[in-house]
């Protein structure tokens, strides 16, 4: 018996402090999610990685996510100069989708721009791609620097629908990492 009005206690507080928590630190809360380890492949004799990015893998920010992050929650890490591959999936069953590497700036874009390497960019950017299409991106991470993969389809990556990619000169292999969510003040 007291140990089931602990529960409900624990349950209210819980509640309680879920809202009060602000609508941009639940989001960030929300993509504290495991990274698959399958999504991330790589060859470093050959210097070459491989990625699968999965558009509205979950329904995270209205399905707007690439593999279940939005708003930069997850950084895709390639050592500059490797040869790198990006296998983009549509998953969203509702909105078509695209994904094109951009640099990285404040205000984002509302639609696709010219992507800030050669060749990495899906087709039909400002259309999308509709539900289960696939694109390969292939390209050399090069050069260095802060980039995002950005869905150019109008309005989405705008929305949140958007991952960082760096592209780094001291990085000895690629890597998924989480991203730390901005302070705010």
């Amino acid at each position: 018996m007291c140990e089931s009005r602990i529960a409900r206690w624990v349950w209210t507080v819980m509640a309680l402090v879920g809202a009060l928590i602000p609508l941009g630190a639940a989001s960030a809360y929300a993509q504290q999610q495991a990274i698959d380890p399958m999504w991330l492949s790589f060859n470093a004799a050959g210097r070459t990685a491989r990625f699968q990015l999965i558009a509205g893998l979950t329904g995270l920010n209205g399905a707007l996510n690439f593999n279940g992050f939005s708003d930069g929650g997850l950084t895709f890490v390639v050592p500059v100069g490797w040869q790198t591959e990006i296998d983009f999936r549509n998953h969203d069953g509702m909105l078509p989708h695209s994904a094109e590497i951009i640099t990285a700036r404040t205000p984002l874009p509302v639609q696709s721009v010219t992507p800030a390497i050669p060749q990495a960019f899906t087709l039909r950017l400002d259309e999308g791609l509709v539900s289960e299409a696939t694109d390969t991106m292939r390209f050399t991470a090069q050069p260095a620097g802060d980039y995002l993969i950005f869905c150019g389809v109008p309005g989405h990556g705008a929305a949140g629908m958007w991952i960082r990619f760096e592209v780094s000169a001291s990085a000895k292999a690629p890597a998924l990492l989480l991203t730390p969510a901005p302070r705010t003040r």
